[in-house]
């Protein structure tokens, strides 16, 4: 991997100013795990008034002393807006969340001092750059690196948690949560994307302090948790919250289902069920994971009756209602809820290959949309797999499937065609009568056979010349509309593999 070019100017340009400057943070960390990083981020001793001298197209707007340099030259999205913030200290912290004052500091040490965890908190820069060295040496010590053409430094040791997998506060924990409670949700946040584990000391001092979390706006938690449920590691993520006592600050509804028991058809407990639900969601989708977690939320308000034979009845539209508070709570968007509340709400559609007509599914298809079927079909999976069963898509369901695409599809009708049985009575100028019905069925097997003479001016041309041929000539036709019907029926069976 390398260093965009784009980055790398950026830093020579302050360099050759007299600054120091170095990529830092996130990128750092995903460079050095080989992932290529969604942004970059760059720090120097430069105040932001330098920075702007150095690079006219810039703006500068907020307190943090971050500058955000445009890049016009670019094609890459995430090259268009470089940040470049200077050196800082940030002190006291009374919201828990944003520092009472921020003072710069051309002292690199510092501010790195103030950041999260430690593989977050190393600086990069490619070596063969001219660089005033600044007595790196002598400040640094043994905490320089030299790795493969780039210059790496490490006060913390983030290298070896990167190596060990290891999410570490930088410095006291119990200091960075109180400067900022979000980092609480950072740390399970990277934990689940990257798959590492929270060492010991810091995954206690998110414990005893997880009530910081009430000062923490939801947006903030909702972006949070979003990354969480997206990762690939999405369970293991939700279980962390409830181990650190967070979830009782993101969705304390889920704590309700802890320990409570279902009937016979189920082996896992309600909470169990919905995170397994969510671990086997086949769906990469924020509102099919969603659904996942919350489609059974209001199984223990609905619980009637003790043992294999209680009920839940209605769960599903009311759980759709819990779904509704618990995301509108979280900021979620309106387009969001909407889609969760439909999945959540018909989750529970009832099919039995014997039982259901066609009808009935023309019903299903109308009820939640064609639009949204297959994400209703992944909710369903998912809530197969979570129940601990081991086929994640019985005959039943593909027959369903099967189905959905034929009812789905425009019949193989005379709506098809370009003119109409009103169309032919005016150019013949007769009544209605079973000859309009007749002609409309030889138009539409030669358009079935050829559709490229689905068009007015032609059709209207055959009409005349149709109306010329006898009864027993017209009927011929049905036989190929019947037989372009079961061809259509045999594909959908075959594609779904069933008889």
């Amino acid at each position: 991997m390398n260093i965009p070019k784009e980055i790398q100017s950026v830093i020579e340009k302050l360099e050759k100013n007299g600054f120091e400057a170095y990529i830092v943070g996130g990128p750092v960390r995903d460079f050095l795990l080989g992932k290529i990083p969604k942004d970059w981020d760059i720090t120097t001793n430069a105040l932001p008034e330098e920075i702007q001298k150095a690079f006219p197209e810039s703006f500068y707007n907020n307190k943090f002393g971050t500058v955000t340099v445009v890049n016009k030259n670019t094609k890459d999205e995430s090259l268009k807006n470089i940040e470049i913030t200077t050196y800082r200290i940030d002190t006291g912290y009374s919201d828990n969340r944003h520092p009472d004052e921020i003072k710069f500091t051309p002292n690199l040490e510092e501010d790195l001092k103030r950041r999260d965890f430690t593989v977050n908190a190393m600086t990069i820069r490619v070596e063969s750059q001219k660089f005033i060295k600044h007595a790196l040496k002598s400040r640094r010590g043994s905490k320089v690196y030299r790795i493969k053409g780039y210059e790496i430094i490490d006060l913390f040791g983030g290298q070896k948690d990167l190596k060990n997998k290891i999410i570490r506060a930088v410095g006291d924990p119990n200091e960075r949560f109180n400067e900022d409670a979000l980092r609480m949700l950072r740390a399970v946040r990277f934990s689940a994307r990257l798959g590492f584990e929270i060492e010991k000391n810091t995954f206690e001092a998110i414990k005893k302090n997880s009530k910081l979390l009430k000062f923490v706006s939801q947006e903030r938690i909702r972006d949070e948790f979003e990354k969480i449920i997206l990762s690939n590691r999405a369970y293991e993520g939700i279980e962390l919250l409830r181990k650190l006592e967070l979830l009782s600050f993101v969705i304390p509804e889920l704590e309700d289902g802890i320990g409570v028991d279902q009937n016979r058809h189920h082996t896992y407990t309600i909470y169990e069920h919905l995170v397994l639900s969510l671990k086997h969601c086949p769906s990469k989708k924020l509102e099919v994971r969603l659904a996942a977690l919350l489609h059974d939320i209001a199984k223990p308000q609905t619980k009637a009756g003790t043992g294999p034979d209680s009920t839940f009845y209605n769960h599903d539209h009311i759980g759709a209602k819990f779904a509704k508070k618990i995301l509108t709570r979280l900021k979620f968007s309106n387009k969001t809820i909407e889609k969760v509340v439909l999945l959540v709400k018909n989750h529970m559609f009832y099919y039995n290959v014997d039982e259901v007509s066609e009808a009935g599914v023309r019903r299903l298809v109308k009820r939640t949309g064609k639009e949204n079927l297959k994400d209703l079909m992944d909710l369903r999976i998912s809530d197969r797999l979570g129940s601990g069963v081991p086929k994640a898509k019985p005959y039943k369901l593909r027959h369903l499937e099967y189905l959905i695409e034929k009812v789905s599809k425009d019949p193989i009708s005379a709506k098809m065609l370009k003119v109409s049985g009103q169309d032919i009575m005016k150019i013949l100028d007769t009544p209605p009568g079973p000859k309009i019905g007749a002609i409309l069925k030889v138009l539409l097997s030669e358009v079935i056979e050829e559709p490229e003479k689905n068009t007015k001016k032609y059709l209207e041309k055959r009409v005349k010349e149709l109306n010329k041929l006898s009864a027993e000539e017209i009927k011929k036709s049905e036989k190929v509309i019947e037989e372009k019907k079961e061809e259509e029926d045999l594909k959908d069976k075959k594609k779904f593999w069933v008889k």
